[in-house]
């Protein structure tokens, strides 16, 4: 079982969203749209779990499927939609995840719209991404071996927090 960890913002980040965008980047070549830093890691500052999100927009979300083989000798597990309708999720790293890869088609511009709204809203309020950390540091030393207590405790915040970001992100 992994263990729930939460840590202080990391300048690395960055940096390795880019080396892996830019191999992601030619895995999808001629679909990708655009490619994203998105997640707690893109918020300068932030407590975050160390995996980086990483979100292409592509043209046509079925294509994406041709390239599972490609993703997989990159390192990532190809895990279909996820949970997550119209979603080609990736994660990096079985027993120590370091990526996770959302992927949607471009014209599905609510769940793009929600992820960037969140980012761009974290990385403009210091005091929400503070609060935000320190509750996720609190839930990760409380619930160390349940993911999924971990989740549930953040969830009724994430859940404001992504309600308050589209708004703002509307009138941005």
């Amino acid at each position: 079982m992994r263990r729930v960890e939460v840590v202080p913002y990391h300048s690395a980040w960055p940096c390795i969203f880019e080396k892996e965008a830019e191999h992601i980047t030619e895995v999808l070549s001629n679909l990708l749209v655009c490619i994203y830093h998105i997640g707690s890691t893109s918020v300068s500052g932030l407590k975050a779990k160390p995996i980086i999100d990483i979100m292409p927009v592509v043209k046509h979300i079925e294509s994406v499927d041709t390239c599972n083989l490609q993703m997989e000798q990159l390192g990532y597990a190809a895990m279909g939609e996820y949970g997550i309708a119209g979603r080609r999720f990736f994660r990096k790293g079985e027993s120590r995840r370091t990526c996770h890869v959302h992927v949607f088609q471009e014209d599905n511009r609510s769940d793009i719209r929600r992820h960037l709204a969140v980012r761009d809203y974290l990385r403009a309020h210091q005091e929400t991404a503070r609060e935000y950390g320190d509750l996720k540091e609190k839930l990760a030393v409380q619930f160390p071996k349940n993911i999924q207590a971990y989740m549930a405790g953040k969830n009724a915040f994430v859940e404001q927090l992504e309600r308050k970001a589209i708004e703002w992100y509307g009138n941005e």
